[in-house]
């Protein structure tokens, strides 16, 4: 496997067509089976998610649709969240870096539906089987500093599914899935670098992974990096600790007060129906008179 940069490809700008920036850049280079890696920070630029933003943790606000994690800190508050491309991240994806001040990046509106338009137009325009992976960097939990990882794909088999099959020791896998489009990011961001100014490259030797062209997004190109994405009710780590500890907490509260409020007015009843059957014995009540 090899690993290379595109040099040249420049500052993006709302509308820039990145096909041909890009194909411009490889000129001759592409191979039957290369998987372009590119930074989502050119494909907001492309796609106009350069916004103007005073605040910008408004901004985080405005792309959360859950809140996973928070921590203090003496500038103010991480927020590890859910974002609207189901991502979950640190600031919602939203970048204040390689953008004018005043302006923050957001991510891409939909990263598979980006890769496969880049994709359908590299393929046509170099009649070459190609693979596109939008990467992105993010932190990672219990371990320190960050990687790239996929956050959108076209015509790339994310996942490389090995159960079923036997280890070295002719043990049977039952559990390994592993996420190459993930390791492809990371292998790629060892050449991209964070301030090179170098935001596409070439992965090289990984035909196994890349899928013929299709005429849409089909089979060939479905589901993309969504595939990657675990849904929040099957993640053991689906809040952070404090949130956890909150969450259980209340619901702990709640149902003391249930519990208090019900034997309450279990206690409250039988004090009437006792106070009842007292008062209708005093005034010779037969349904409180025991034959």
């Amino acid at each position: 496997m090899s690993v290379f940069v595109l040099e040249g490809i420049g500052e993006i700008v709302a509308g820039d067509d990145l096909a041909a920036l890009i194909a411009g850049a490889a000129g001759s280079r592409l191979e039957h089976g290369d998987i372009l890696a590119v930074t989502s920070k050119i494909i907001s630029k492309a796609e106009g998610r350069q916004v103007a933003a005073a605040d910008r943790e408004q901004a985080i606000t405005d792309e959360t649709v859950r809140t996973v994690a928070t921590r203090a800190f003496p500038g103010g508050v991480t927020r590890i969240v859910e974002n609207r491309q189901g991502l979950v991240m640190a600031a919602a994806g939203v970048d204040a870096s390689n953008t004018p001040d005043g302006t923050v990046l957001l991510l891409p509106v939909d990263p598979d539906a980006s890769a496969r338009a880049l994709r359908t137009t590299l393929c046509e325009r170099t009649g070459l089987r190609l693979g596109v992976i939008i990467t992105d960097t993010v932190g990672r939990p219990w371990r320190e500093g960050q990687t790239d990882i996929a956050i959108g794909a076209a015509g790339v088999a994310v996942l490389d599914d090995l159960r079923g099959t036997d280890d070295a020791f002719g043990r049977r896998l039952f559990v390994t899935v592993a996420a190459v489009a993930d390791e492809i990011a990371g292998a790629a961001d060892l050449v991209k670098g964070k301030t090179s100014g170098n935001p596409v490259a070439v992965v090289r030797g990984l035909g196994r992974l890349v899928l013929e062209p299709s005429a849409g997004p089909g089979e060939a190109d479905a589901p993309g990096a969504t595939r990657l994405l675990r849904p929040s009710e099957n993640d053991m780590f689906r809040l952070g600790s404090a949130e956890a500890h909150a969450e259980g907490f209340a619901d702990g509260r709640a149902e003391g007060f249930a519990d208090g409020y019900a034997a309450g007015l279990a206690a409250a009843g039988l004090a009437a129906a006792s106070a009842g059957s007292a008062a209708g014995a005093a005034v010779g009540d037969p349904a409180s008179v025991t034959e």
